[in-house]
């Protein structure tokens, strides 16, 4: 397992791992999906979705919904 995904950050090996599984791979990805789709999936938690949220921020980028 990658440390890091694509353009996506350094989040944790179980939280890269579901987002492996679920074919997410960009941040674009990650933006299709709402806050509560993320932390459906096993192994990814709310510091992992606020990571996220802080690199989607960037890229002017935000969840779905």
């Amino acid at each position: 397992m990658p440390a890091q995904i694509g353009d996506l950050p350094p989040i944790g090996r179980p939280a890269n791992s579901a987002l492996l599984a679920a074919g997410v791979t960009t941040l674009a990805q990650v933006a299709a999906h709402s806050r509560r789709d993320l932390l459906a999936m096993h192994g990814v938690g709310p510091k992992a979705v606020s990571i996220l949220a802080d690199a989607l921020a960037e890229r002017g980028l935000a969840f779905a919904g």
